[in-house]
């Protein structure tokens, strides 16, 4: 698999939810694209800023040469705010697809899989979904929101097949009241596989429950400076070596539950 830049075109750009944008890119990159979960690197309008912003892909269409992500913006004087600003037909400096990604080769017709995604970690998750709907599997998925009117990606999960989908949000604005684990505790389902992406509190309670599952696929969520495994920004400890520094952007995103230490 290999690793571009490019000059990707913004096909369209619109907010979803309160403070959470989706952009669609064309270009040769997502040729690419093969395992969910990996990211992009893109660089900030006008070179305003230094750092490149690390974000989730959310889906692909190799056909039209699109993908799209979902991102939260800041205030006004963040990166991911000069992001939104972009209009359809501007061009924007992206390099990737980078990271690990989720595994999906293994998954059979007759494994059932457990998704729990929290937040703006649920976005990798819906290409995981897609490529997983392919292989006939049943799927439960658990996602938890702040509010509902940060919700993200519903109908777009509702609308795959062999899926059992559950929400959860914080004030009980939507769905169950509280927070995703509440929904973990709830269901009575068990896993062949688990793939999850949201916020550490939230990881953590699912490795915690699910310690003992060996196909536990965990993607972090972490601040970033290259985006390539050079400068050691985004670390993790290794669980079997705390010594051993696991790198985010090039180990990961996405590791073994039993890799991390969390």
């Amino acid at each position: 698999m290999s690793q571009l830049q490019e000059m990707m075109t913004v096909v369209s750009q619109r907010e979803v939810a309160y403070n959470i944008f989706e952009m669609v890119l064309k270009g040769t990159l997502v040729d690419e694209m093969d395992l969910p979960g990996q990211f992009l690197h893109l660089a900030v309008p006008n070179g305003a800023m230094l750092l490149r912003r690390p974000i989730s892909i959310s889906s692909w269409d190799k056909r039209a040469k699109t993908c799209t992500i979902l991102y939260r913006i800041g205030d006004e004087t963040t990166g991911t705010y000069e992001l939104s600003k972009l209009e359809s037909g501007a061009k924007v400096d992206v390099m990737g697809p980078l990271g690990n990604g989720f595994p999906v080769a293994e998954v059979t017709s007759t494994d059932k899989i457990l998704i729990i995604g929290g937040g703006i970690g649920v976005p990798p998750l819906y290409e995981l979904a897609k490529q997983l709907e392919k292989t006939g599997c049943q799927m439960t998925i658990l996602l938890g929101f702040a509010s509902e009117n940060v919700k993200i990606l519903e109908n777009e999960f509702s609308n795959l097949k062999n899926v059992t989908l559950k929400i959860a949000t914080d004030d009980g604005s939507y769905g169950t009241k509280g927070h995703v684990g509440m929904l973990m505790n709830e269901i009575d389902f068990e896993a062949d596989a688990l793939y999850t992406c949201g916020a550490p509190a939230m990881l953590k309670a699912v490795a915690k429950k699910y310690d003992q599952l060996e196909r536990l696929y965990i993607s972090m969520e972490s601040r970033m400076a290259c985006g390539i495994g050079a400068c050691y920004a985004c670390v993790e400890h290794d669980k079997e070596d705390e010594s051993h520094a696991l790198k985010v952007c090039e180990d990961g995103p996405v590791f073994l539950g039993k890799q991390l230490s969390l």
